[in-house]
């Protein structure tokens, strides 16, 4: 894993749903060899309080470099490119 390739995912792991999006997204950030920096959403008020303060409707969220990239599939459109 390189020291310059860091990412921070904020994704949702509730006490009755894990975002399968939040896994994915996990799992796509380690095979790229990211140093992931994660914050798990563990309540429906820390999700609904995350997304409005970044203006966001839908979780998981990935900052690569403190850049927003976005939900899973634009992470994985960005890592495709």
């Amino acid at each position: 894993m390189t020291d310059n390739k860091t990412a921070t995912l904020y994704r949702m792991i509730l006490p009755e749903e894990t975002c399968p999006f939040g896994v994915r997204a996990k799992a796509l950030l380690e095979e790229k060899g990211y140093a992931i920096e994660e914050h798990v959403l563990r309540s429906r008020d820390e999700v609904d309080a995350f997304e409005q303060k970044h203006g966001v409707q839908t979780t998981p969220q990935i900052f690569i470099d403190g850049e927003r990239i976005g939900g899973s599939d634009d992470l994985e459109r960005t890592l495709a490119a």
